[in-house]
Order: structure tokens, then sequence, then C-alpha cells
């Protein structure tokens, strides 16, 4: 399928990408499992309080449990005193890892993605960057000229060496490579652009 091709000057050209990628069949389900799946074996949650038990004290009576008018309890360790336990508290115990992801379902969550911003014009394929751009304000420009400012920059090795200075202090923008990104990566920016290479690159893969 033949798409557009951009210059930083915004000339355009097309080039021809495998359907497999930028035309493939959108599986919303799948997307949202792979997604599902990813966050939860990133969650490392190790938050821990002290039960009870686990309070160093004496664990004697604070005071006799009748004749004082006072309420009855046990030791200072119990919950309701400031240093005391905490009642439900997390026990650093919990796993949230699920299955790891095969390889394919990776692969066709990407392709989905790629195809829902190619169909919503998010998708954006520039040429090669040949030169080196040394100032962040140039290529901000060149991403607010292609309304790209929430975006992630997927390209080829020649072409992150030339923009990686300019490019990495910019909000919204992520810098990364054929390598380097996820689903979640595609879900999470609005604007996906690649390089010629990087895109022939990652076609090789469908």
């Amino acid at each position: 399928m033949k798409i557009d091709k951009l210059n930083i000057d915004g000339n355009k050209g097309t080039i021809d990408v495998s359907d497999k990628l930028i035309a493939a069949k959108i599986n919303n389900k799948l997307i949202s499992s792979v997604l599902y799946k990813s966050n939860a074996n990133y969650k490392g949650r190790k938050a821990k309080t002290k039960q009870k038990n686990e309070i160093i004290g004496s664990t004697s009576k604070i005071y006799a449990q009748k004749g004082t008018g006072n309420a009855r309890h046990a030791s200072k360790k119990a919950p309701i005193f400031v240093g005391g336990g905490v009642a439900h508290g997390p026990k650093g115990e919990a796993n949230y890892k699920k299955r790891k992801l095969n390889k394919s379902e990776k692969k066709l969550s990407i392709a989905s993605l790629i195809t829902k911003k190619n169909k919503s014009k998010d998708l954006i394929v520039l040429n090669d960057f040949q030169n080196e751009i040394k100032k962040t304000k140039e290529m901000n420009n060149i991403l607010i000229k292609f309304e790209a400012k929430n975006s992630i920059i997927i390209l080829d090795k020649k072409s992150r060496a030339n923009i990686q200075k300019s490019a990495r202090n910019i909000p919204n923008v992520k810098i990364t490579d054929v390598n380097h990104f996820s689903t979640f990566d595609l879900a999470k920016f609005k604007k996906i652009i690649f390089t010629e290479t990087s895109i022939k690159e990652l076609e090789k893969r469908y």
C-alpha cells in the first residue's frame, strides 16, 4: 500500500509499505489485552505496613479489664493507638504479573495500532534525517509544522544520532528505534513518526 512520505520542508512523496503493517485487521480486544498485561507486568507493588504482631513492644494490657470505667483494651500495639500496627494494610506480597506475552500478540497489537493511526491520519513517514539538527527550537518547529507535539518518533540508527540531542528535552515526545518501543508507547502518544528506513526495518518483521 502506498502512503505519503514527507521531508522536513513538507514536500510530499510516496512510499510503499506492506499491508500487514499499515492495513491490518484492527483488533481492539487484543490491543486492550496486551495493554492490560503489559501494565500488570510493569507494576512493582512493594508497599508494606507492620501488622500488630510485627510491632516491637510490651504485650501486657495497658490497664485492668474492669473497674476503670474506660473501654477495654489490650496492649499498645493495637491498630487504634499511635505507633500500633496497621489493620488491613499492604503486606508487600501482592503479585500482579500476568502470563508472558507471546511474540505474535505483540506483533499483531502493534500492527493494529499502526493501522488505526494510519486511518486517523496520525501516522507520519519522514525522509531519513541526513543532517544533524543541533537546536531544540529547530526540532520543535518541525514537530509544530506536522502537528506532532505529542508523538513517538521511531528512528533508524543514523537519524537517531542526528536528532537525539535536539529532541530529547521536548515534552510529550519520545525518541526511540524499531527495537525499543511497545504497544503501550503507540497507544500513549497521539502521533507516530517513522523515518523511511525505520518503517522498512519494521516491515521486514511482518
